[in-house]
């Protein structure tokens, strides 16, 4: 039995205890991000966003007014228009 060999197998399993970084060696090494310009594009079209309201009032208080008035009407023809055209986009849409 060799047992040179046994303890160049002992050295390849044993551990060894992690060295800590000294202050000078850590200084030395800095995370850095850089956000491209699409990125930067990207984060202002969210911000934009976020400071515009889900509802155009424009749009919503005439209809509003219109509904509480009781002369809003829906005809039956342009409401099943709607409903065909949206259904043929979403039957084009799965092709």
């Amino acid at each position: 039995m060799r047992i040179d060999a046994y303890a160049h197998v002992q050295q390849v399993y044993s551990t060894k205890k992690t060295q800590k970084l000294t202050k000078e060696a850590k200084a030395g090494v800095r995370d850095q991000l850089q956000i491209s310009s699409k990125g930067k594009d990207i984060q202002i079209a969210k911000q934009a966003l976020q400071q515009t309201s889900d509802i155009r009032k424009e749009v919503t208080d005439p209809l509003k007014t219109a509904i509480k008035a009781g002369e809003y009407e829906v005809g039956a023809d342009s409401f099943a228009q709607k409903v065909v055209e949206k259904y043929q986009q979403t039957q084009l849409g799965n092709f």
